[in-house]
């Protein structure tokens, strides 16, 4: 018989985290790296809206740093355990991208609502995932041990996120849809 996907442990409310220690599902910890998995099937969703392939493989790449995270996030701080490494250059690429999309689009002189587009639309909601994300990591980190290059990266992400939805409205002729106030 093959591996089965539900094992019964976590009916009572409890999931282990790397290392062995059991903690409530409504821990932070768990919160934190649950919301990195939504963020993951966020920018898996964008991704299959896409289709320039270069964009597509960056989205993987940040997809993989993202299991990286939430991996390091699901990991036991009081154990020393071997965790994927996400490194400084992976805050690079991210930066490196930002450039180079935000050349030739129109200086920002408003706020922008999403919207405009199905898949500007799904840049903003991942936005929004990866800084509820980045708001938990910060939560967790004054509580216990984090890696700060995990902040980094999710805040790093989320304007990456940003740019990309000006991107491709751009290349796709859309115009943004700007914040009036009714004042």
């Amino acid at each position: 018989m093959g591996f089965k996907i539900y094992t019964k442990t976590g009916d009572k409310g409890q999931t282990s985290l790397f290392g062995g220690r059991r903690v409530s599902k409504g821990h932070l910890r768990i919160d934190a790296y649950g919301t990195v998995d939504e963020l993951n099937s966020c920018i898996g969703l964008l991704r299959d809206h896409l289709s320039d392939e270069v964009l597509r493989a960056l989205l993987k790449e940040v997809q993989d740093r993202l299991f990286t995270l939430g991996a390091n996030l699901a990991a036991d701080p009081s154990k020393e355990l071997q965790k994927p490494d996400l490194l400084e250059e992976d805050i690079k690429l991210l930066e490196r991208e930002m450039d180079r999309m935000d050349e030739g689009l129109p200086e920002l002189r408003n706020f922008i609502l999403p919207g405009g587009h199905p898949t500007v639309s799904f840049c903003h909601l991942a936005r929004c995932v990866c800084r509820r994300a980045e708001r938990l990591a910060v939560t967790l980190a004054e509580e216990e041990p984090v890696d700060p290059i995990l902040i980094q990266y999710l805040n790093r992400l989320s304007d990456y996120l940003f740019i990309l939805g000006r991107r491709i409205a751009f290349d796709l002729g859309i115009e943004e849809v700007v914040w009036k106030s009714r004042g």
